[in-house]
């Protein structure tokens, strides 16, 4: 199913792909095409021309330097960016923090920190997660006392992907232990450079350092840095999530990699036939293609909700569900494909600098790794059993 765009909506749509011609390096849109690993400085060079060109934050009001585009206007962005493998923004800063200063920030704090948000000053990570309080949040342990100007907090989070580079982090601390679970939670900002802050690694099943987890002991964090009111944290924390489950769909992702999936299975053979003439693979791709084009629509829709003032709800809970089931599905189906070329995992060769031989074609490289990079999507953001939770109480009143 195509999208029937207007003739504005087109010229916009040829713009963006004159820009990405012009302006995406070609050494980094072949790392993402090829599945590399991103440097710091590869996410920063796309982060800085995106700025350059004023279409960073794509979905903040034009009073603080977003675009003001439209829904579809931010779609057709995103759809493009992805199919010319254009690196992600990192969304930390941008498409979660950024929102929550927006909506909850005192004006301070927006004149502060957004503009360096923007020209890349702070690279921001998220403090969620802990162990014990993966999908059950609202059961988060670090603490946050009140000392005169400063909050001291003493805690641990896990999973804290890209800490390795952030140098400021937006943490859930509890500063009411005696308070029900949400109600005594709050929403600090805390540098990452302050002493009693340490981030140790974590390797991920691919080889990769991904995430972390970061510990805080006797950490002062000035009272300047909470956003919103003491103990009502759990409001900014369910708004901004609701944005992360939105981006972690993936609808333009899942559009690059299946374009990916459908021209290799052009070019390999199963039984003196190109693989995507099979009856049973191509079945199982056209379901993948049909899911996908739904989701798009589904997309589109609560986009238009959030321009129009709205907060996604139990749509972003929908989309998060079906976007990573089917990246997923298409990384299982790509593994498939290859045979046994899929079978290694060549974690160096996800390196740029990697010399070394391939086993099997080279777009086998890539695919044992993000199969099993793949697999932590359906938990993260909110494992996909919690997000049917909410829309069952959300939609069904279960």
């Amino acid at each position: 199913m195509d999208l029937n765009f207007t003739p504005e909506e087109e010229l916009f749509r040829q713009e963006v792909c004159a820009f990405l011609e012009a302006k995406l390096p070609q050494r980094l849109s072949d790392k993402v095409a090829q599945g590399l690993h991103l440097s710091k400085a590869d996410m920063q060079s796309w982060h800085a021309i995106l700025n350059e060109q004023g279409w960073l934050a794509s979905h903040w009001p034009i009073e603080y330097g977003g675009t003001g585009w439209d829904p579809v206007r931010k779609f057709i962005f995103d759809n493009e960016c992805a199919l010319a493998h254009a690196p992600r923004v990192v969304p930390f800063g941008v498409n979660m923090l950024g929102p929550v200063l927006i909506k909850y920030g005192n004006e301070a704090q927006k004149r502060y920190w957004l503009p360096r948000i923007l020209d890349g000053s702070d690279w921001w990570c998220q403090g969620y997660s802990e162990p014990g309080a993966g999908s059950d949040l609202a059961g988060l342990k670090t603490r946050a006392v009140r000392d005169g100007d400063h909050y001291v907090v003493n805690g641990q989070k896990t999973w804290t992907t890209l800490g390795q580079h952030a140098n400021m982090i937006f943490c859930l601390v509890r500063t009411d232990p005696d308070a029900k679970k949400q109600a005594g939670i709050s929403f600090l900002l805390i540098d990452m450079n302050t002493p009693g802050v340490e981030v140790r690694p974590i390797i991920t099943l691919d080889g990769a350092h991904e995430v972390n987890e970061v510990f805080f002991t006797d950490v002062r964090v000035p009272v300047e840095n909470l956003v919103g009111e003491e103990n009502r944290g759990w409001t900014c924390a369910k708004y901004l999530l609701t944005y992360e489950r939105t981006n972690i769909a993936g609808v333009g992702m899942s559009a690059a990699a299946l374009a990916r999936l459908r021209s290799i299975a052009a070019k390999l053979q199963k039984n003196g036939r190109p693989l995507v003439q099979d009856p049973v693979f191509a079945a199982r791709l056209a379901k993948i293609e049909i899911d996908l084009e739904n989701m798009k629509i589904t997309n589109l829709r609560v986009i238009a909700a959030v321009a129009g003032g709205g907060v996604p709800g139990a749509e972003s809970s929908m989309l998060k569900i079906r976007g990573t089931q089917i990246r997923q599905e298409i990384t299982a189906l790509m593994r498939r494909a290859m045979g046994p070329y899929a079978q290694p995992l060549q974690s160096a060769a996800l390196e740029e600098d990697f010399v070394g031989p391939w086993v099997g074609p080279q777009e086998a490289a890539p695919v044992a790794a993000q199969y099993f990079n793949n697999r932590k999507l359906s938990i993260f953001g909110g494992s996909n059993e919690i997000q049917r939770n909410i829309i069952s109480k959300m939609i069904l009143g279960l």
